[in-house]
């Protein structure tokens, strides 16, 4: 299993606005280019995860998460965010680098856990959060999840 199945390069945004938790999470969900009803739900259910506790994982690196009816495979989207956000990470830093992960309620292989235990793998490896801030496409951030064999 590789990250890069997930991840479409239109899901890819290396220059994120938000200026907020709240928004950069929209932001993400806007990313998967779902219909407005399917984006209120995965709003409203990552919302609803985070109020559980934060998605920093630390080093600068947020992986916000749901399970939802509103897709029906699992789906990655990436952003960049230049300045940093405050996203309650449990470094207390802020977050540059989001990986969303979405995924239905039920699947039969269980990617979604493994997609998050990947994720969570790759960004605790030597330089992978600098190399991450630093990506300029999404060529590169593929090249990168090959290199690293995520």
């Amino acid at each position: 299993m590789r990250l890069a199945d997930f991840l479409d390069p239109t899901a890819v945004c290396l220059a994120l606005r938000a200026e907020s938790k709240e928004a950069v999470r929209d932001e993400l969900v806007g990313l998967l280019r779902v219909d407005e009803r399917s984006t209120d739900t995965l709003t409203r259910l990552i919302r609803r995860r985070e109020a559980l506790g934060s998605t920093g994982v630390g080093r600068g690196i947020a992986i916000p998460h749901c399970r939802s009816l509103a897709v029906s495979r699992l789906r990655l989207a990436f952003g960049l965010h230049g300045r940093g956000l405050d996203y309650d990470a449990i470094d207390g830093r802020p977050v540059h680098v989001f990986f969303l992960i979405v995924a239905p309620p039920v699947e039969v292989a269980n990617q979604y856990l493994q997609v998050l235990a990947r994720i969570a793998q790759f960004a605790q490896q030597p330089n992978v959060a600098e190399q991450l801030r630093s990506l300029t496409s999404a060529d590169q951030l593929f090249a990168l999840l090959d290199e690293k064999g995520a």
